[in-house]
């Protein structure tokens, strides 16, 4: 109940979803006329902020840029690789897919080539109540590590975890039968801050290795040195910087809410 509680409720708290709630409200407030504009300006403003390109560059680079990956990488035993850049080769797919954080896999196998670590860890199980999945994101990712020349030999298998609290977890129980305290952590640069503090928290020493950056130098750069012709654009709203500031806000409510259940 707590995993889809907490899949529901941040709906309503993200840009589009808190708006159509004050739209929704205004409706229901027709009769109190100063309530029912300020809930629209409101609406309006959240949606035309979460859906700036200035806004949502700033959040995401507030964690994308909180572990960068260390140059050269050291080496260790492990690789661990989160799921989430998969989707199941259900029909009429011909095979496992990704996503726009495949990156992910493909940075574990070029790590693992590299002679990073002997062992890829592939965590990632699936909801209980999502019966969307014919195959667990640890089975998607063991599939495509093959494809790339890892060997099978080199692939553990995690598949048992809902959410990251529990890819920390149990991961860390496998690691520590094998005696093992230090890894390297392959997760999306978003996603890598709460993931390295829930590895940390059970006494695992992470080597950040992110992927999948949303901001660049490049990009951050011409974002807030704009020309006209940008100026202009960038000022408008538009849905990919509203994905891009809810996916921000998913990871720092992730972040309050496991740290209040004292997982950090």
């Amino acid at each position: 109940m707590f995993v889809y509680l907490s899949k529901l409720l941040p709906l309503l708290i993200y840009p589009l979803g808190l708006s159509i709630l004050l739209l929704i409200l205004a409706l229901v407030l027709s009769k109190y006329p100063k309530w029912r504009k300020g809930m629209l300006i409101t609406a309006l403003v959240i949606l035309w902020l979460g859906s700036n390109r200035w806004v949502s560059f700033s959040l995401a680079r507030s964690l994308e840029w909180q572990n960068l990956p260390p140059d050269p990488m050291p080496n260790t035993e492990v690789i661990v690789l989160l799921g989430g850049g998969t989707e199941p080769g259900d029909a009429p797919r011909p095979m496992t897919e990704v996503n726009s954080a495949g990156d992910r896999v493909f940075y574990a196998a070029k790590l693992y080539q590299a002679g990073a670590a002997p062992i890829i860890l592939a965590s990632g199980g699936n909801l209980d109540f999502s019966e969307e999945r014919g195959s667990t994101p640890a089975e998607e990712m063991t599939e495509l590590l093959l494809l790339t020349g890892v060997p099978e030999s080199a692939i553990w298998q995690q598949s048992n975890s809902q959410n990251t609290y529990e890819d920390a977890l149990y991961s860390a129980t496998m690691l520590r039968e094998g005696d093992i305290t230090e890894i390297i952590l392959v997760t999306s640069a978003m996603h890598m801050p709460r993931s390295k503090a829930l590895f940390e928290k059970q006494g695992i020493h992470v080597t950040p290795a992110p992927v999948d950056f949303t901001i660049t130098e490049r990009n951050w750069e011409s974002t807030f040195r704009p020309g006209l012709d940008e100026f202009l654009i960038f000022i408008m709203p538009n849905s990919s910087s509203l994905g891009l500031t809810t996916n921000v806000l998913k990871e720092y409510i992730g972040y309050l809410i496991y740290g209040l259940r004292g997982w950090l």
